[in-house]
């Protein structure tokens, strides 16, 4: 459990280029998985499908994640369905944003 703790603390170091919190606390990690050889599998996706950081923002969770001692690699998997809302967002997120969590 300690290594997905590691991941997800890398992944609060990854932020979203248009707005100015993490892209964990933004609800853009749909699915987190370590294999038994500690191969890590995310399904993630953007604020917006037509990003234009949206190779930026992959590559910079890959490196992130492997940069994690004891993660051997990583599979990032873009996907855009279901389509991300404010709803995915961490309290602390809208807080610093200033939005309801309705």
């Amino acid at each position: 459990m300690s290594l997905e703790r590691d991941i997800i603390l890398a992944l609060k170091q990854v932020y979203d280029p248009e707005i100015p919190v993490n892209i964990y606390d933004l609800g853009l990690i749909y699915e987190l998985r370590v294999d038994e050889e500690h191969n890590v599998y995310i399904q993630m996706t953007l604020t917006a499908p037509n990003c234009p950081m949206a190779d930026y923002v992959v590559e910079q969770v890959k490196e992130a994640v492997e940069d994690v001692p004891g993660v051997v690699g990583a599979t990032i998997d873009l996907v855009f369905e279901p389509v991300w809302d404010k709803s995915r967002m961490s309290e602390e997120a809208l807080v610093e944003l200033g939005l309801d969590a309705d």
